[in-house]
This record gives structure tokens, sequence and C-alpha cells, in this order.
């Protein structure tokens, strides 16, 4: 038997000396990734600056008496002793009481109220772009500039203003809106400027699920025999806007947590409706200057704020996958 002396072929994609050639680097690479820290490096940047910095070092400040400085010395370590007082001062704990009366007003109203004018726009054919934006343009509006016209112009508790000139009409006596906590009229203002400012916000993102909600499913209702009105709302809109739903009650309630601007400005450092931002301002920033207090109790607004929003989360069953 012949045994064949031939070779195989050399491969034509080795190199000289017969070594497979190094993979080429793709061209264009550093630049993507120099593109994508060009735009998202300042970004990073400002938000570990002005952000996670200030977060860290407010909880560093929280263990320490840091009255009147922001570089506390070693002896002035208190521990978990400015996270006690706080919880033991009733002038914070009644700021959390005035939240929550606050979000028991604004957070149905701002749902409901955001989710009809969603489901009006939505059918409208005429001028349907102009009424979106009349209806979203309050929310550009500074909330200081916002509080001042209420103040001043349509709840200012004198005879010429807008709301007690509607009441004269009726021969209804002036109301003192926002000096007298008996009756609590108040209450009426802030809600009322907090709804006139936010709802278009929301408006629209449930005007963006609504137009998600495939035209089929109400058609197989129609041949089903449901009426249109509650019956397709309750059974076809409403579960489909579960998700935005969940979402927009979060940031409602994380906005309510966080109000200042209105309190400040239309009835200021008032005990009777002073919300846990306005004590915790006063407390690190005003003639107290104790910031380490005033560390600690924004720690503790965050975490309720966390704990809340996750307990929500898990009830409402936000994140949860889709039944198929």
């Amino acid at each position: 038997m012949a045994v064949s002396t031939e070779t195989a072929p050399p491969d034509a994609t080795a190199g000289a000396g017969g070594r497979a050639p190094r993979p080429r680097r793709r061209k264009g690479g550093w630049r993507t990734a120099l593109t994508f820290w060009y735009f998202v490096g300042p970004f990073l940047a400002g938000l570990l600056v002005f952000t996670y910095i200030p977060v860290l070092w407010s909880a560093y400040l929280s263990f320490f008496d840091a009255r009147n400085t922001v570089t506390p010395l070693p002896e002035d370590f208190v521990g978990f002793g400015n996270y006690v007082r706080m919880l033991q001062d009733a002038a914070f704990t009644d700021s959390l009481v005035t939240f929550t009366v606050f979000a028991a007003f604004i957070v149905p109203l701002t749902f409901a109220c955001s989710l009809g004018l969603a489901l009006l726009l939505n059918r409208v054919r005429l001028m349907r772009a102009f009424f979106r934006s009349v209806f979203f343009l309050p929310f550009a509006c500074s909330y200081v500039v916002a509080s001042l016209v209420w103040k001043m112009s349509i709840f200012n508790g004198v005879r010429y203003g807008m709301a007690n000139s509607v009441l004269d009409l009726f021969g209804i006596e002036d109301v003192p809106w926002l000096f007298d906590p008996s009756p609590p009229w108040y209450w009426l203002v802030i809600v009322s400027l907090r709804l006139w400012i936010q709802c278009g916000f929301y408006m629209i993102l449930f005007i963006a699920a609504l137009q998600q909600i495939p035209e089929h499913l109400y058609e197989a209702a129609y041949v089903d025999g449901a009426k249109p009105g509650w019956q397709t709302f309750w059974h076809i809109t409403l579960p489909q806007l579960r998700a935005t739903s969940v979402a927009v009650l979060m940031l409602i309630l994380i906005a309510a947590y966080q109000a200042f601007d209105e309190f400040y400005n239309l009835i200021g450092n008032q005990a009777y409706a002073r919300p846990p931002l306005m004590y915790l301002y006063t407390t690190a920033l005003g003639t107290q200057q104790d910031l380490g207090r005033g560390s600690a109790g924004a720690l503790i607004l965050a975490l309720i704020i966390a704990i809340v929003t996750v307990l929500q989360g898990r009830f409402l069953g936000f994140g949860n996958a889709e039944e198929k």
C-alpha cells in the first residue's frame, strides 16, 4: 500500500510562519466610548457632586453634634442621639401628621383629576393639541409665583379678593383663608394650588398610556355586549392602566412628602401647617443651625418615603410580570 507523501496545502488565513493573524480591532471603538463619556460624564459628575456626596455627608453629620459647622470634631460624636431627639420632638412628629393630612387630600384628588382629564382629552378630535397644552402649561409655572398669585389675588382674605368677591355675591362674609387655623380653610388653598400645577403632568402620562391600549379590546367587548362608558372603563381601560396608575400614585406621594414652596410662601413657618421639609429647613438652616439634627431628620424622612414607596409598590403589584 502506497503512502501519500503530499502535504496539506497551507492555510490561507495563516500569516507568515504559519501563525494565525491577530484579530483586527474594531475601528472607531474608542471614538464610541469617548462619545459616550462625553455626553454621560457631565451628568454623572453633577450627580456625584450635587447628590451622592451631599447625601453621604449628611448621613455622616447625623451622628455628630454639628452645630454651626459641617466639619464636626471626633469628640462631637453622639451616635444615634440625633435620631432619638428627632423622634421625640413633638414639632417634627406634628409635621409628619401635617403631611399625612396633606397626602390624604392631594393623592386621591390628583390621581382622579389627572385620569379624568386624560380620558376626556383622549377623545377630543378638535383642537386636541391646544387643550393638552392648556392643561399642561401650569406644570411649567413656578410654585413660588403660583403661591403668590393664590395668596395675593385669589385667597388673600380681604373683601376684594377673588374668592371673597364670589362669596359676597351670595351674601357670605369674608373668609380669612390663610390666617385662621379654625376652621382650616388653608387646606383648600394649598390643595387647589397643588392640583392646578401638577394635574397636567400626570394627565400627559395617562394619555400616553391610553394610546397604547389596543382598539381590538374595545371592539371585542362591544361584540360581547359591553356598553360604552363605565363597563369598558372598569373592565378594560383601568386594568390596562395598572402600571401607569401605580407609578403615578408613587410620584404623587413622593412629591407630597417634598412639599415646601407652597407652604412656605402661603403660610410661612406656622406650627398648624408645617410640613417635614419646612421643619427640617428651620432646624438646619434657621436660627438653630443644628445640622446634625437636621441631617438625622432628613434621613428619617427619606427612610419613611422609601418604606412607604416599597410597601405601596408591593401592595399594588408594581413591577410584577403581567399575566398572559
